[in-house]
Parts: C-alpha cells; structure tokens; sequence
C-alpha cells in the first residue's frame, strides 16, 4: 500500500451543492489517502443551505466548505491535483468547467439538487439522493488499487463508475 496522499478536485458550475458534497464525502470516505477539494466555473459564493444542513445530519465536517472559482486552483501554490472529476449534469445543460493540465479526469454527473422545485422536504430528497449517488462512487472509487492499475485501466474504471445507474434510475 503506497503512503501517498491523492488530491482531488471536485468541478461543478456553482460550487454550492454537489461538488461540496462530493468534497466533504471523500474527506471522510479517504481516510487520510485522498485530500479533496471542490470549484466551480461559475461559483455561487455561498455553500447552499440544505447542503450543510444534510452533511451536519450526516455528521460531516462542514467548517472549511466554502463556493469558490476553480481559478483558486490554477494558481500558483495550489495543491497538485492526481483526479478532477467534473459532477455537473450534462443532461441539465450546464457548461462544464474544462480542468487543464495532467491530472486524470472523468465525469461524475449527478442532477442538481440545488435546482429542485417543491417543498423544502421535496429539496431535501433531492439533497439526500444526491449524497447517496455520490457516497456510491466514492465508496467505489476509494476502494480502487489506485496505485496498482496502469492508467489506461485507471481511467475505464474512473468512467465506469461516472455511468453508474442508481435503482429506480
């Protein structure tokens, strides 16, 4: 087992829901292996509500998420990144950030919970279902012998689990 630490970034347009929860996820999920972090093209400035409320229930670390510009992350001293995984849904029609540079890249897309219509219980479902489909793949995803996969295999299983189907899907 390889003693590095693998940095993560989590891409969507808003940064206010679904790469957070991504973020926060893979900090617990990683255990220490995997360091995450999350951007947007187009940050919303603010981490969306029910976002944090889901991962206080979920008891999750929520002090250190903030909505911030993926150009955080081309700047100089920012962390090198191993992964980017881009987790906005093409099928809503959102521009995707394109991420420059070697890391290896893949497309995790999960409908926007931030723009579900209804209740605040209906917003709710669709926060949590999100949570769930992201706990999904990341839980596969740390589970990978990273280390041990050529990349050519590395990248299949990166997309394989991008085109997970969740039941009822």
């Amino acid at each position: 087992m390889s003693d590095k630490t693998y940095n993560i970034l989590f891409l969507c347009t808003g940064n206010s829901a679904r790469s957070i929860l991504a973020e926060a996820l893979l900090n617990h999920l990683g255990k220490g292996r995997f360091r995450a972090y999350s951007a947007g093209s187009h940050p919303a400035g603010a981490v969306n509500p029910f976002a944090i409320e889901l991962l206080q229930r979920s008891k999750l670390p929520v002090a250190d998420l903030r909505s911030k510009s993926w150009d955080e992350f081309a700047a100089p001293g920012a962390p090198e990144f191993d992964f980017v995984f881009t987790v906005c849904d093409n099928a809503a029609g959102e521009a995707c950030p394109a991420w420059p540079g070697q890391p290896m890249t893949a497309h995790w897309g999960i409908e926007d919970p931030a723009a579900a219509e209804g209740s605040d219980e209906d917003k709710r479902r669709a926060f949590s279902l999100a949570l769930a489909q992201l706990n999904r793949r990341i839980s596969i995803f740390v589970s990978l012998p990273v280390e041990k996969l050529d990349k050519l295999s590395l990248k299949k299983q990166l997309d394989d689990i991008g085109h997970l189907r969740e039941k009822g899907e």
